[in-house]
């Protein structure tokens, strides 16, 4: 039973920071352009002769 009193807070503060990361990327722009990667996999670059 006392091991809870160690579980119980680590798993709180595990969410809790994970939460933090979240709102931290939604903060500085990292899901703002989610379809830019998938359309440059798509685009052909031919490569131009030296």
């Amino acid at each position: 039973m006392s091991i809870l009193a160690f579980l119980i807070p680590i798993a709180l503060g595990m969410g809790a920071a994970g939460l933090a990361f979240f709102f931290w990327a939604m903060r500085d722009g990292q899901f703002e352009d989610l379809d830019g990667a998938a359309n440059r996999v798509l685009i052909d670059e031919e490569d131009e002769p030296d």
